[in-house]
């Protein structure tokens, strides 16, 4: 009788993996920095917001296996600095998460009012910020032969048109055209190159859509989970986080140029057609 051999991979998936997370002190970034942490790897968290960051690092008490380093990401020589930390410190780069990202949600979302400094800035961190990153991390990756990973933190706006803001949108489109193009580029020397694309995080716009309290980040939640695809859930940091732990680890090691989508279906999905059906559904309920 013959044996069925399975595939086995350890409890924790990063083991000995070493991982920059930019915009790693806050929202997706941070449950990414704990995650990646917790599942072994050694950590570095590239952010602007210094106290958030530091404060982590208090918090996990290890230092170790956790930094902190000031990364303005698009500034060229913040970014070469974070990669070479994690290389003196560490002694080599496994893991660069391009996550660090901004949207500017407090002005208009029209193109007729759009102002050029919004576009520049956008694409200058979420975009710029993304090519320096893997500009350096490759700068490492290659001469030290590492068969490692760089990720992005795009979004489902890049598959579907939804009247959002168009720097960003223009900034994440901009990012998958970068993912895929540089994952055809490196695979020769088998660094793995992916993207994770969630639909909307209510934790991460609560800042840019300027909610302050409570009731008001709920209530911007609801409205989230009201408008995507996928009833009765709300998409948190830590499912994207998570779905960047897969793409890191081991387990996705044929795995490159991929756009992961976390959107539970909403850039696949009609919802005019959805809203319309229901509306038909509910009506000949009524009738009945």
């Amino acid at each position: 009788m013959g044996s069925c051999q399975q595939l086995s991979f350890s409890h924790k998936r990063l083991e000995g993996k070493v991982a920059i997370i930019t915009g790693g002190a806050s929202g997706i970034g941070e449950r990414a920095v704990r995650l990646f942490w917790s599942h072994g790897a050694k950590v570095i968290i590239a952010d602007i917001q210094d106290a958030l960051g530091q404060a982590i690092c208090d918090q996990l008490k290890d230092p170790q296996h956790v930094a902190y380093v000031h990364c303005d990401v698009s500034e060229e020589e913040d970014v070469r600095k974070a990669v070479d930390l994690a290389v003196e410190k560490f002694g080599r780069l496994d893991i660069m998460y391009n996550n660090a990202g901004v949207i500017d949600l407090a002005g208009t979302t029209s193109i007729l009012t759009l102002e050029k400094e919004v576009l520049e800035r956008t694409l200058r961190v979420n975009l710029v910020g993304a090519f320096l990153g893997t500009k350096h991390a490759a700068r490492v990756m290659v001469p030290l032969r590492i068969k490692g990973c760089i990720l992005f933190t795009g979004s489902a706006t890049a598959s579907i048109a939804c009247m959002t803001e168009h720097a960003y949108v223009a900034s994440k489109r901009g990012i998958l055209g970068l993912a895929q193009n540089v994952a055809a580029e490196l695979g020769r020397y088998g660094i793995r190159v992916n993207c994770v694309s969630p639909y909307a995080v209510a934790t991460n716009i609560t800042k840019a859509a300027g909610v302050v309290t409570d009731d008001e980040a709920a209530e911007l939640e609801s409205f989230m989970s009201d408008a995507g695809n996928l009833k009765g859930a709300v998409l948190k940091p830590e499912d994207v986080a998570r779905a960047a732990l897969f793409l890191a680890s081991d387990e996705a090691g044929y795995v490159s140029g991929l756009n992961l989508v976390v959107d539970g279906g909403f850039s696949i999905s009609n919802p005019s057609v959805t809203m319309k059906l229901s509306q038909l559904d509910e009506s000949t309920t009524l009738r009945h």
